[in-house]
């Protein structure tokens, strides 16, 4: 079994680990009904459209 010889200091452990948490950000889309940038897969929040139906009524 692995055993590490010396206690790894924190700074070292910190810069390891420090790439490897980040979140991404979300790609964007255009919504091909108004244009507004939406996330991919989920209803335009400007619209109401997803997959070309209407599925939340808004005014537009």
């Amino acid at each position: 079994m692995a055993v590490p010889k010396a206690k790894l200091s924190s700074a070292r452990q910190n810069k390891r680990r420090s790439s490897v948490w980040k979140i991404s950000a979300p790609a964007l889309m255009k919504c091909p009904k108004c244009g507004e940038y939406k996330v991919a897969h989920q209803v335009c929040g400007n619209c109401g459209y997803y997959n070309g139906r209407q599925v939340i009524k808004k005014d537009i």
